[in-house]
């Protein structure tokens, strides 16, 4: 590694860690994963993108892949991928589309645009386990070059994958990838899309959208005691609010405010657990303290277990 150029690679601010996590596996080093700018809903920003590229070969380093993100954890956002996918094509890099979280998307009619341009990508990661319901693990890796995997990974191993098989050896698997024995886990998806069909899914995905979009209009209309981390409607199923207990309501909103709402999510976390009636996590994000973020993923949810919720919130915080 000592003798290649310094690589560096770039991804979003609301990107998942595992970018970061996987640069420094591989050798290029944590501190050449370059966090790009997102715009206020968390989408990054291609403008920046191309700054920051233009900074790193000023420097002498090597621009060579870009992270765009089809669903971030936290917010949901989606990249823009096409214009991402311009400044590719200038600089001549790798274009990656992280849609593990945002590519069962693609299964709606109704929602697939959030994701356009991503044919455009070098290479894609989905996990049908999240969206799509599959059992725990399912997750894909697509490439557009054909025979790339096998061309980077294969070593001939002959006791093991041997050319002369009665069927077609293109589709072993092991020699294709890092990992040699594994479950196929592709399987289980498979016997999904047979039973539910495509439109099953895009069924599926749709309601999981709508309880966001649900989830969302209702705490508007009760701005007193819930507020928005973010004031646009949800480009997925993440929907993050703040309770406001009565406790709080006639702060000003400042560094005592934020302390002390800070506390309110985790308290009511730990009575959620204590009486066993629901369950939705919590975070800070940079300089937001606290918030919940309520994912929907299981189309058996009903509008009225989202009503729950709301109301289970505010008789487990009003005394905070």
């Amino acid at each position: 590694m000592g003798a290649i150029p310094t690589l560096v690679l770039f991804t979003s601010e609301h990107s998942h860690y595992s970018i970061t996590k996987a640069a420094g596996v591989l050798g290029i080093g944590t501190e050449n994963t370059v966090l790009v700018k997102s715009d206020e809903r968390g989408k990054m920003i291609p403008s920046d993108l191309e700054v920051k590229i233009i900074e790193a070969k000023a420097k002498g380093y090597v621009p060579f892949y870009v992270n765009a993100t089809a669903g971030t954890t936290v917010f949901g956002a989606f990249d823009p991928i096409n214009e991402i996918a311009d400044v590719c094509e200038k600089y001549k890099l790798w274009l990656h589309v992280d849609a593990a979280w945002g590519g069962g998307l693609l299964m709606s009619d109704k929602h697939s645009y959030k994701l356009r341009g991503i044919e455009r990508a070098c290479s894609v990661t989905w996990n049908p386990h999240k969206l799509m319901g599959v059992p725990l693990q399912c997750s894909a890796f697509l490439v557009r070059e054909k025979g790339l995997l096998q061309a980077c990974n294969q070593l001939h191993a002959e006791y093991l994958f041997q050319p002369d098989k009665p069927y077609d050896v293109s589709y072993d698997t092991g020699d294709k990838t890092i990992q040699c024995g594994r479950h196929v886990d592709v399987f289980k998806f498979w016997l999904m899309w047979k039973a539910k069909g495509t439109l099953g899914f895009e069924r599926q995905v749709n309601k999981c959208m709508e309880l966001a979009e649900y989830l969302y209009s209702k705490l508007r209309k009760k701005s007193e005691s819930f507020e928005l981390v973010m004031p646009f409607e949800p480009e997925h199923s993440n929907v993050c609010f703040w309770y406001i207990p009565p406790s709080i309501r006639g702060i000003p909103k400042g560094p005592e405010r934020n302390r002390r709402l800070h506390q309110v999510a985790p308290k009511i976390k730990a009575r959620m657990m204590e009486e066993g009636t629901v369950m939705v996590g919590y975070q800070p994000y940079k300089d937001k303290v606290n918030f919940f973020r309520m994912v929907f993923s299981n189309p058996a949810t009903r509008m009225s277990d989202v009503d729950f919720l709301i109301e289970e919130i505010e008789r487990l915080g009003k005394n905070i």
